[in-house]
């Protein structure tokens, strides 16, 4: 009976060291010896050119969402003019959105690279895009808003129409207030 107690202790303490050991070998034994087990893998030219489409959709819509949003309704609605309550607000939030806009526009175009239809449909809109470029900050003093408005309501327009020429509809999407801060 002395014996046997302490057996059992290294018995209990031996199986779960040899199951380790043996999960451990498994693990190692699994990969194989041509080096590509560790190396990720990354899109392949064929998958990019056949997702082109839907990432252009989808930064397209995200650039008239907030464009639409925080850019053109509220113009609309007066909250741009001279003495309108929340002014200073609603053109940080606009130039905010123009910030968003001119990025997300650019990946659009990125993304239009990558489907020759595509690509041929907005090649015309580059300069328009890159117009933006200099408007949030316009937007956000306040200077001008009604020809920067319509700037960025024209060029999102462009963009629907060529997205669409193309095969490819670009609907709005309002981006969250995180997405707009991050740009």
């Amino acid at each position: 009976m002395f014996r046997s107690a302490p057996a059992a202790a290294v018995r209990r303490a031996l199986v779960p060291l040899l199951l380790c050991c043996a999960l451990l070998a498994g693990a190692t034994g699994c990969g194989g010896d041509d080096g590509d087990s560790a190396t990720p893998s990354g899109t392949s030219s064929a998958d990019r050119q056949k997702f082109a489409k839907t990432r252009f959709v989808t930064n397209a819509g995200l650039a008239a969402g907030a464009t639409y949003r925080w850019i053109v309704k509220p113009y609309r609605d007066g909250r741009f003019k001279s003495g309108a309550e929340g002014r200073r607000f609603a053109l940080v939030k606009a130039g905010l959105a123009g910030a968003f806009t001119y990025n997300r526009l650019r990946a659009a175009l990125r993304n239009a690279q990558g489907d020759p239809t595509l690509a041929k449909a907005v090649a015309p809109l580059t300069a328009g895009v890159e117009a933006l470029k200099d408007l949030p900050s316009k937007l956000r003093k306040g200077d001008s808003t009604e020809a920067v408005v319509g700037s960025f309501d024209d060029t999102i327009n462009s963009v629907k129409d060529a997205g669409r020429s193309a095969g490819a509809e670009v609907t709005d999407q309002v981006p969250s207030a995180g997405q707009l801060a991050k740009g």
